[in-house]
């Protein structure tokens, strides 16, 4: 097979890295089970507070994640289908938010059962930290767990506080931020309201949002805690500016795609949802967790007219789910001791699809009328169970030698689609069903207090999304159709890795990963049609790569963060996609994706490193200036499984650059700070629509453009 890793270069290059992070005593989730973060047997990282401030205006989760090693986050700017996340590879395919990926917010899954979730609706305004787990631990999170993206809300502070914010930009971006914290015997609660308004760098693309983020905290008693959490995401319009072909991108990156303007392409989004996480202690050794939610989503998208007439979509979903857990700790073991946790996940979803014919951008018929052809209601809904154990062998030292990591989760995934418009037949019928047993197994060699070496293994599932399955490729045509694709079946993976993580001084770490991922059946975009897109199963992919990740606090003064990710992902058969029907008389042909091709929206090489100062130091109160130089480099990808010449997109390097100035009054606490971009004004494609009907793949990134903000922090 073509495009394989020479291993040894990896490892040599391995070898010879250094990293440094001052994060011994980070405690992560490592799986099901908290644990150090140097200690963790898997690839973790944590985004803390000021890294999360420091990246951008946050609104988009992308601004953070560009620093994770494996993680690719590629911005749109195009708001009404959010920001491309993947992991390893998984997500790449996603046409609009996250697929493949298990997003939790504050203890609260943010991924619906079928493995859909959404980005934007994440509070950054408000967020603590951002945890990622990758490799093989993270299948203990059941159906589209290629990687695991956890979020949680800072926690309130004694002394209330008023925090107010504010952020212009280039291209018309405003933001701004009320949020207020505080706590009152054992209650606390952190309260965020955040407004964003942007023009768009192109036609059609103007968006605006508006979120609320609440979290109320309890000490019901000495051993039980109660979180309420409480979000509300409104966007009632966001610009839908589509991709460009080549052409289109270098004769004006800042156009609209076809019938964009013309057909009004846009979406409004509204997301109301309320969770409870209960936490009692039973004894230092035994606790039990619950957690409850529910809400709804609205989401009506307007698409543009291609082959078919220009459309409407119209979703409307309720979701609610519930899971419980056992965990603890057995420390009297003749050979060390054990945490081990107990746990079951139940989540439905149920989405009402309404579709119709537009004119003009709008809405041309009722359901009483032919020009409705759509009106189904979709569920998903997971049973799953699942279960893992930490066992620390002490030798008769005394000392810890070794962790053997193992766990199991069984899923049973459910995908139904009901029809209830007559006109057109049994298109929007179908069900799909998916049951897998996900282990996994990994050991951990503390071989000195400074140096950790692991191993892992694992398998996992991903099913198709309801959105995946509610699009067919019409037979033998260059086209999408509204019909249920029942031919889709979930795709089956088995991960391994192998890491290292090494603190040589209490200022320095690295952490290094070598890993290894086969997938069969795994779902791939067929095509792509202004808004709407079919899939397929390919045969056999492969993914395996390498990861470096190097934080150093070279002095009071001076820090670093370098990271790198190699990932060479392939497809390891043939398959057949869709046909093309070109003019008359030339039979149709078939599209067949050979054996070797890459798989697309996936760079082979990433990069990222940012060298940061501060004249007072890096602690938390720090007064004074600091500054930023970030610089992010990814490799040329495809936007289309042919991997033709017309499809290929340029690598580029883009640096960015923040100066930010803290200042005090008596109590009160005065931040501004300003940046800068793509300093170097480089052109290059921000993100791709993968296997677009008509080859508009592109989605420009944007050029030099700034950014400001003040914030005014009054304790109440």
């Amino acid at each position: 097979m073509k495009n394989r890793i020479h291993w040894g270069s990896v490892l040599g290059l391995l070898s010879t890295a250094v990293c440094a992070q001052n994060a011994d005593e980070v405690t992560v989730q490592s799986g099901r089970l908290a644990q150090k973060q140097f200690d963790a047997p898997a690839s973790v990282r944590v985004i803390d507070g000021d890294a999360i401030r420091n990246a951008g205006a946050q609104v988009n989760l992308s601004e953070a994640l560009a620093q994770t090693p494996g993680v690719v986050a590629l911005n749109r700017n195009n708001y009404a289908q959010d920001v491309q996340i993947s992991i390893r590879g998984f997500g790449s395919r996603a046409a609009f938010g996250l697929r493949g990926i298990r997003l939790i917010t504050d203890g609260i899954p943010a991924t619906t059962p079928d493995g859909q979730g959404q980005a934007s609706t994440v509070s950054l305004t408000s967020a603590d930290r951002i945890e990622v787990l990758t490799g093989p631990l993270a299948q203990l999170y059941g159906n589209s767990a290629g990687g695991v993206i956890q979020t949680f809300t800072r926690e309130a502070g004694d002394q209330p506080q008023l925090d107010l914010s504010t952020t212009f930009g280039s291209y018309g971006l405003r933001r701004h931020d009320a949020q207020f914290s505080g706590r009152t015997g054992s209650v606390g609660i952190v309260a965020d309201y955040s407004t964003f308004q942007i023009d768009g760098y192109r036609k059609n693309s103007a968006a605006e949002r508006k979120q609320f983020n609440g979290v109320l905290t309890s000490q019901l008693q000495d051993d039980t805690k109660l979180k309420l959490v409480a979000n509300l995401f409104d966007m009632p319009q966001a610009q839908d500016p589509l991709g460009l072909t080549a052409d289109q991108l270098k004769a004006d990156p800042r156009q609209a795609g076809n019938k964009a303007e013309s057909d009004r392409t846009r979406k409004s989004v509204q997301q109301n949802q309320l969770g409870a996480v209960l936490l009692h202690q039973f004894s230092p050794s035994l606790e039990m967790q619950w957690r409850l939610y529910g809400g709804t989503r609205s989401n009506l998208q307007y698409q543009a007219k291609t082959s078919n007439p220009a459309s409407w979509v119209d979703l409307q979903r309720d979701y609610v789910g519930l899971g419980g857990q056992l965990k603890g700790k057995e420390s009297n073991l003749k050979f060390g001791s054990m945490d081990w946790v107990l746990g079951f996940d139940l989540d439905q979803s149920s989405e009402r699809r309404n579709g119709g014919e537009t004119s003009s951008g709008e809405k041309i018929a009722t359901l009483s009328t032919s020009k409705v052809y759509r009106d189904e209601l979709s569920k998903a809904r997971n049973t799953d169970a699942f279960m893992q154990m930490n066992w620390h062998w002490v030798d008769a030292a005394g000392h810890n030698p070794f962790t053997v990591t193992s766990g199991l989760r069984y899923s049973n995934v459910q995908l139904d689609s009901v029809n209830y418009n007559p006109a057109s037949g049994d298109s929007g019928i179908g069900n799909l069903n998916s049951k897998a047993a996900s282990p996994v197994l990994g050991v951990t060699w503390h071989t000195t207090d400074q140096l950790n070496l692991y191993a892992n293994w694992g398998r996992g599932f991903e099913t198709p999304t309801l959105a995946e399955a509610a699009y067919s490729k019409a037979d033998n045509l260059n086209s999408v159709i509204p019909r249920f694709n029942q031919a889709l079946t979930a795709s089956k993976s088995q991960h391994s890795e192998i890491g290292a993580k090494w603190t040589p001084s209490s200022g320095q770490r690295l952490s290094a990963s070598l890993f290894k991922i086969s997938t069969e059946n795994e779902i791939v975009t067929a095509l792509s049609d202004s808004g709407k897109t079919a899939y397929v199963n390919a045969a056999q992919t492969l993914r395996q790569g390498a990861e470096l990740g190097w934080n150093s606090m070279w002095s009071e003064h001076w820090k670093s963060l370098f990271s790198m990710a190699w990932l060479d992902a392939t497809y390891d058969s043939k398959f057949d996609t869709y046909k093309t029907s070109p003019p008359s008389p030339i039979p149709l042909l078939d599209k067949s994706i050979a054996a070797g091709n890459r798989m697309p929206g996936i760079p082979q090489r990433q990069m990222y490193a940012s060298l940061q100062w501060a004249d007072q130091g890096f602690a938390p109160k720090a007064l004074g200036f600091s500054a930023s130089a970030d610089w992010v480099s990814r490799s040329a990808m495809w936007a289309s499984d042919m991997n033709d010449a017309v499809s290929r997109v340029a690598g580029y390097d883009v640096v960015n650059l923040r100066v930010r100035h803290r200042s005090q009054w008596g109590t009160v606490r005065l931040e501004a700070w300003a940046g800068v971009d793509n300093l170097m004004d480089r052109p290059y494609v921000g993100s791709v629509i993968v296997n677009q009907a008509t080859a508009q793949y592109f989605e420009p990134g944007l050029p030099r453009n700034w950014m400001t903000g003040i914030k005014l922090s009054v304790p109440l």
